[in-house]
């Protein structure tokens, strides 16, 4: 209890950690904004271009904002140690090392699990409100039919979170680690994308962006993504996003030099 209460004074006690909070929620109003541009749009147009108008879940679209901001919070709590030697003092303070990771992880996962959630479902409401039955009824479904998947998509963010803490602990390098993050929303996606099938469908299939669709059993076909996996086998691969790079994090933190 006394790591994980040092853990969190530490990370409420820097800026960054406040700056990637306060862009994460500046999602939330992107998204009521981005809805109001396209709600003007929508009554604008002949109602022939309305029936055929559609327009993306919006929540998933701006869910990459604080998946990125989280991934590079978590890369920041450890990597700053390093690069200031403070990392040698918390580790002189708790001599088995795997501790201090693990109360970071518990800090950086639990934000994440708060801005995930108030950021998915902030996104949703507000296109909720303001959309109505626009877009043939895309947001006048019940909620209760949505609610899994928007559980899904915020389960996403502290998922970056850990990755972040686990890759940066590995390399010790934010501009590595925050590549690797950026690859993984950006750049994967689109390279898979031009892969010819059938496995462009199945490597689609493992990334984090069909993994909540998978888990819940929504398949899209619009999508550079697969959705191969049963929701057993996707909560199997998001939970391993996190899992792995800690655990390796933490067997290279018990062998070599701070």
């Amino acid at each position: 209890m006394t790591v994980l209460t040092s853990e969190w004074l530490k990370i409420r006690s820097v800026r960054s950690t406040y700056l990637a909070l306060g862009i994460s929620l500046s999602a939330v109003f992107l998204g009521l904004a981005l809805a109001a541009a396209a709600a003007g749009m929508y009554d604008a147009a002949s109602p022939e271009q309305q029936a055929r108008a559609k327009i993306a879940d919006l929540e998933e679209v701006f869910t990459i904002i604080p998946q990125l901001c989280m991934g590079v919070l978590g890369t920041l709590v450890i990597t700053s140690e390093y690069r200031t030697g403070m990392i040698r003092t918390s580790l002189a303070l708790v001599p088995r090392r795997w501790p201090v990771l693990a109360a970071k992880s518990v800090v950086v996962g639990g934000l994440g699990l708060l801005v995930g959630a108030v950021t998915v479902f902030g996104s949703y409401f507000a296109a909720r409100v303001v959309l109505g039955d626009r877009f043939s009824g895309a947001y006048t479904g019940a909620f209760s039919d949505r609610l899994p998947l928007l559980i899904a998509f915020s389960l996403t963010v502290p998922v970056f979170a850990l990755l972040g803490v686990g890759l940066g602990a590995i390399l010790r390098s934010v501009p590595g680690t925050t590549a690797i993050i950026v690859g993984l929303v950006y750049v994967l996606p689109m390279i898979i994308g031009k892969i010819p099938e059938p496995w462009s469908e199945r490597l689609g299939s493992l990334m984090i962006g069909a993994l909540p669709r998978e888990i819940t059993g929504d398949t899209i076909t619009t999508s550079v993504y697969g959705s191969l996996l049963s929701p057993p086998a996707a909560a199997a691969v998001m939970i391993a996003y996190a899992a792995f790079p800690l655990c390796l994090a933490i067997w290279l933190l018990r062998r070599r030099d701070a």
